[in-house]
């Protein structure tokens, strides 16, 4: 089954890093991303910009209302995501506690809609 592992924090509550530990944590991201591969499980990922580049568009009535910045003012903003295919939810949840942005933000894990074809 694929899951969408939606990767949330808190942008004044990420960690700031000095060269050393960005490139120590970069590792560890790649390290991640190898793992999900090797296992099989791998379908994609990205980070998102921050949601101060976002644009938020709404129809209503017919007209288009567009505006800068993200659809609801919250803490935590999404800041990227992971495409697996697991085998269940115990396997995503697995993974998912294994994101290095789980130790400060939170995962949400997803399943992906099989919609039929008629």
């Amino acid at each position: 089954m694929k899951y969408m592992l939606l990767m949330y924090a808190n942008g004044s509550e990420t960690p700031k890093y000095s060269q050393q530990e960005y490139q120590a944590v970069a590792q560890t991201w790649n390290a991640f991303i190898t793992e999900t591969k090797a296992a099989g499980v791998w379908l994609g990922n990205n980070g998102l910009a921050p949601t101060t580049d976002a644009t938020t568009v709404r129809v209503r009535e017919g007209k288009q209302l567009i505006v800068d910045g993200p659809f609801a003012e919250t803490h935590e903003q999404l800041g990227g995501y992971f495409l697996l295919d697991c085998k269940d939810l115990d396997e995503a949840i697995g993974w998912a506690a294994k994101i290095p942005s789980a130790s400060y933000g939170s995962i949400e894990i997803r399943p992906l809609n099989v919609w039929s074809q008629a």
